[in-house]
């Protein structure tokens, strides 16, 4: 797709010359809620004004807030990562980063993580060891049991609220069936198993009386993070309370299911069980393969969105396609797996 598409400050930010440190090759990266410029040693994320429903961006003024969410939850798992909320100003006809003039957008400014050691390259690369994947269970640990739980936070893990998250993933993919990434017969059998294991209130309710509902991360999964020395685990959900607030099984089974996607099962089983062991909590594997549907139904409807946004080029939107398909298969996968088990 060609550059002037883009909006007019994006494309100003392709621009070495509009930073004010070195930024040679500036780089755009997208996905279906974010601009995410890589300049130099420094990342800029802009948020697009998209309104899916379970996120509102449409307003400046709501870009700027949860930029200021952002920063501040992420700090929780990197503070030096996380440097400021920045301005696009404009006087006149001339964009200004941190400038001048009327406020035109907000982003985030981050310190840039060397690329080689992002998870997601290092699993390309075949180099995803047992000793990273317990890197990661030490900094998350620590993070659950810390983490902001309240009677709040607790109604989130209701099996009705939870409900919520997993029902709105079939309302809004359920346009896209027989559109070339999954029939309605998987849709049928995904949305039934789910529904079906929503009925299971007591299982749900455990997991609050545990004290397992928490102000947890929400997105972790290989993309959000790098295998630096500590590890550095970044792009929580800020947007939406209800993504976030939620049982630890959900986060942790995020990462498992995006091991397996990965075809990376042993290291998935692992970090289970390292995990479980390390946080004393047998019983997030009552609901573990319900999460990771779940989580695979929700990278796939992303998928779905990122495909079809018209600022996204034709090869990224076939990649994102193929790539919803397969996360689709994995949850039914999963629904399979769970009726086999509970005899089904």
């Amino acid at each position: 797709m060609s550059k002037d598409v883009l909006p007019a400050y994006i494309q100003y930010l392709q621009e070495s010359g509009s930073y004010s440190h070195p930024a040679e090759d500036v780089q755009l990266l997208q996905t279906h809620i974010s601009f995410v410029l890589l300049a130099g040693d420094f990342v800029y994320k802009w948020k697009k004004p998209v309104n899916f429903g379970f996120l509102d961006f449409s307003t400046l003024e709501k870009r700027k807030f949860y930029c200021e969410q952002e920063l501040i939850l992420n700090r929780r798992l990197c503070p030096e990562l996380y440097l400021d909320v920045v301005t696009l100003n404009r006087a006149g006809e001339q964009f200004a980063l941190n400038g001048q003039g009327e406020v035109v957008e907000y982003g985030v400014k981050m310190a840039r993580m060397p690329e080689e050691r992002m998870m997601a390259r290092v699993i390309a690369a075949g180099l995803l060891d047992r000793g990273q994947i317990d890197r990661i269970i030490e900094v998350l640990v620590p993070f659950y049991q810390r983490a902001e739980g309240s009677e709040e936070i607790n109604g989130f893990g209701r099996a009705a609220s939870v409900a919520i998250n997993v029902l709105e993933n079939f309302a809004q993919t359920e346009p896209f069936v027989d559109g070339g990434a999954f029939s309605r017969a998987q849709f049928t059998r995904i949305r039934e198993y789910a529904a079906d294991f929503l009925r299971n209130e007591q299982l749900f309710e455990r997991r609050l009386s545990a004290g397992k509902i928490r102000d947890c991360h929400g997105d972790l999964y290989s993309a959000n993070i790098c295998l630096t020395s500590p590890v550095a685990i970044f792009d929580c959900i800020e947007f939406n309370e209800r993504f976030r607030y939620a049982d630890v099984a959900s986060d942790v089974a995020f990462l498992a299911m995006d091991l397996e996607f990965h075809g990376l099962d042993e290291l998935s089983a692992y970090f289970i069980d390292r995990f479980v062991a390390e946080s004393a909590d047998p019983a997030l594997v009552e609901m573990l393969d319900f999460y990771k549907c779940y989580r695979a139904m929700v990278r796939g409807k992303i998928n779905l969105f990122t495909a079809g946004d018209p600022a996204v080029d034709a090869a990224v939107a076939a990649h994102c396609q193929e790539q919803a398909a397969r996360y689709f298969a994995l949850a039914q996968k999963y629904a399979v797996r769970a009726e086999g088990q509970n005899g089904g």
